[in-house]
């Protein structure tokens, strides 16, 4: 983490937001550290493994996670966010501009509607991995990747998605395990899909 002032600042604004609009629950406004701010820097892990992306589409954004943290972290990626709930995108536009996230794109729509392709797509906490699959690769360049985040569960979820990978020519090529920095430990994993030609 670059600047930890920021990220302050950015939990703070962020549970204004939160008290005007439901964008995390209550309980987990908490614990806004751990499972929800560092959770989405996890992404780092994978850029770390495998490149910084210049475009990366966060695909259901709802409070603006990963997008936000990861458009404070990485002001180099063109970053766009994309949600259908109208009322979840102002709140995210409301901390863009708080924030001077001069990096960051805000959508209001259903991705399907979207026709650019990115370097690298993300999701978390959207649907099941077949599901989810099949609204990301589309809009995944040749050669990138899908990264989703996913909790334990990942593997029986990874066998569900077979058919949808072969429809577009992807194919799982890493698993990428961490932890939650909660009491519990919880277990988390970036699945890294990669779209072949």
């Amino acid at each position: 983490m670059k600047n930890k002032q920021n990220f302050e600042k950015y939990s703070e604004l962020f549970i204004e937001e939160n008290h005007k609009v439901n964008l995390v629950s209550k309980n987990d406004e908490k614990f806004l550290w751990e499972k929800h701010i560092c959770d989405s820097l996890s992404l780092g892990k994978f850029f770390d493994k495998y490149k910084v992306p210049e475009t990366l589409l966060d695909i259901g954004t709802g409070g603006g996670f990963p997008s936000v943290p990861i458009a404070m972290e990485y002001p180099q990626i063109k970053i766009t966010a994309i949600d259908s709930i109208g009322k979840k995108i102002r709140a995210v536009q409301n901390l863009k501009e708080k924030l001077n996230l001069n990096n960051l794109t805000l959508i209001c729509d259903r991705v399907e509607n979207i026709s650019a392709e990115f370097d690298v797509v993300t999701s978390r906490a959207v649907a099941s991995l077949d599901k989810i699959c099949s609204y990301a690769l589309p809009k995944t360049k040749n050669n990138g990747y899908f990264v989703a985040f996913k909790s334990q569960k990942a593997q029986e979820e990874i066998t569900s998605a077979q058919k949808i990978l072969k429809k577009y020519s992807a194919k799982i090529i890493d698993i990428i395990k961490y932890n939650l920095t909660t009491k519990e430990q919880i277990e988390r994993n970036l699945i890294v899909i990669q779209k072949c030609n």
